[in-house]
């Protein structure tokens, strides 16, 4: 039997422009889809979030170069809480899998320290 299941996951951008955010979105979704077993085909949509700090690319970008060009994306703004962790873009992933499935959310450079409670997510 299949279950919807969600997965967090979040990277830090070394600079804004274009290529790093691309190239840290490209990482994170990779790790996601590697750590889960999953494709395109099992995905049911996904949300990124870009820190106020990242304005010179659209995340979902990257996804769909990875043939995520089916599955419906959206960017948004992360609340800029004051202190917060700068350059960070985060992702939720929607998705079908097995009962017995167990998400593994990714948290990857800087990010990591978003959920160090989760030691699943390094």
């Amino acid at each position: 039997m299949q279950r919807l299941f969600a997965l967090r996951g979040a990277n830090s951008v070394e600079r804004n422009d274009p290529d790093s955010i691309l190239a840290a979105t490209d990482v994170l979704m990779r790790e996601l889809m590697a750590r889960n077993g999953l494709d395109a085909a099992a995905m049911v949509s996904a949300i990124f979030t870009v820190t106020d700090d990242l304005d010179a690319q659209f995340p979902a970008v990257a996804a769909r170069a990875l043939g995520l060009d089916r599955v419906p994306l959206l960017c948004a703004r992360e609340i800029p809480v004051p202190g917060s962790l700068p350059r960070v873009v985060r992702t939720l992933v929607h998705y079908y899998a097995g009962d017995d499935h167990i998400p593994r959310h990714v948290y990857l450079g800087a990010a990591k320290a978003l959920r160090t409670d989760l030691d699943s997510a390094q």
